[in-house]
């Protein structure tokens, strides 16, 4: 059923057709939304047999999330940014015992400085978490992305997050097909947890382990997520069976074929990068994309089948390791590892800094014209950064940098002759 819709209650929708059974439930910007509309759901009895459970911190939202799968229940929550990084042991907890959640991480930058607008710095915080992670392109992405996530949580036992980018997505409006609940149903069997706390049947979840069998608990978890990436191409063929939407699930290549030079990204930059190859094809730039859907476990076969044949990589990231660079990069290289393709990091967007196609444009040609440096920073500002360090070789006492930036960005911004009203 097609609808103009904003992201977080398309979302939201889906995830009350998924019936999930326990849903945990904490605001933060920008993912409260979608709490907020499951539970008007839940209240109106549209999403039935569902127990909605207002908790006092991200951290109680997900070992709540963790008793109620233990339980047998079929269990969401939604976070982001900060709240993401306070339910951080419970994070681990929760796929350290292998329970299949599924939780939406509307991204949002971490501070400090606060910020409230996207990048992916939050989710890629917890990239070894033992959690798969999945990004979304466009609103219509996370949507389907939802409704697969639990078929796959719920066959190889582990929790799921579906990640897409705070603001530019979820308080988007735009047409998005929502899954008919008789479609959900037939795809989405009832939930048969593989584990359950069971009074008449006890056993202990989560006791401790030692030296003795540590080690084979991880590997474990890293053959369940190899599983995962067996299973994936799978259930978004059945999905696509059933939708009609053509959903690869690890990868989505565009105009790859003929390629001299490819960009790899995540989420909804995906979109404008599209738009810049178009553009560049007309010139007579060969340019391709190719978008990331699963980061865990991360697809190295199918990531190097598709830039197998291209002469040139940019990784475009919206996050920072500082201290090294890319994040995203460092699983292009692995995959790309003995092919001798050069490959460069380009960190953009942070903290919700503009994208614009024109930068990526002129990002696509410096790199097929080879003048690409290994580490780059699209569209920074470096008078900004030259003004601060030279306030910090003129004085001690040079007081926050980012607040100095701040007010030097914000003087930039009003004309001299405009300043005075």
């Amino acid at each position: 059923m097609r609808e103009q819709i904003e992201g977080s209650q398309a979302v939201a929708r889906t995830v009350a057709a998924c019936r999930p059974q326990v849903v945990c439930a904490y605001p933060i910007s920008p993912q409260t939304h979608i709490v907020e509309t499951l539970s008007r759901l839940v209240m109106s009895q549209q999403l039935g047999g569902c127990e909605y459970l207002n908790v006092d911190s991200e951290f109680a939202a997900m070992s709540a999330a963790i008793g109620a799968s233990a339980a047998g229940a079929r269990t969401y929550t939604a976070t982001a940014s900060q709240g993401l990084l306070y339910m951080v042991e419970a994070v681990y907890n929760a796929s350290g015992l292998g329970l299949p959640i599924v939780m939406t991480v509307a991204n949002r930058a971490i501070g400090a400085p606060i910020n409230i607008w996207n990048d992916h710095s939050d989710a890629m915080s917890q990239r070894d978490s033992g959690w798969i992670q999945m990004y979304a392109e466009d609103n219509q992405h996370a949507v389907d992305l939802h409704v697969m996530a639990y078929r796959l949580a719920e066959e190889v036992s582990l929790p799921v997050m579906v990640c897409m980018d705070g603001f530019i997505l979820t308080h988007a409006v735009e047409e998005v097909d929502l899954p008919e609940q008789t479609q959900v149903d037939a795809f989405l069997p009832p939930f048969e947890p593989r584990q359950i706390l069971d009074p008449d049947d006890p056993v202990s979840i989560g006791a401790m382990v030692g030296p003795e069998a540590f080690l084979e608990v991880r590997y474990l978890a890293h053959q369940r997520q190899m599983q995962a990436l067996e299973t994936i191409p799978r259930i978004a063929a059945e999905f696509a069976a059933a939708t009609g939407r053509q959903r690869d699930g690890l990868v989505t290549p565009y105009r790859l074929e003929d390629a001299d030079v490819a960009v790899v990204a995540l989420g909804s930059v995906l979109g404008t990068l599209k738009d810049a190859v178009d553009a560049l094809r007309v010139r007579g730039v060969n340019a391709g994309v190719l978008g990331i859907t699963s980061f865990r476990p991360f697809p190295l076969a199918a990531v190097r089948a598709a830039l197998g044949s291209v002469g040139r990589i940019v990784v475009l990231e919206k996050t920072l390791a500082v201290g090294i660079g890319g994040v995203l990069s460092s699983n292009i290289r692995t995959a790309m590892a003995d092919t001798g393709t050069p490959t460069t990091t380009v960190i953009a967007g942070l903290g919700g800094r503009p994208i614009l196609q024109a930068s990526l444009e002129q990002m696509i040609v410096d790199a097929h014209r080879g003048r690409s440096a290994d580490l780059s920073f699209l569209d920074l500002n470096t008078g900004l950064v030259e003004r601060e360090l030279a306030r910090t070789r003129a004085s001690r006492r040079s007081g926050p940098a980012a607040e100095n930036m701040l007010r030097d960005a914000m003087a930039d911004a009003v004309p001299e002759s405009g300043a005075r009203g």
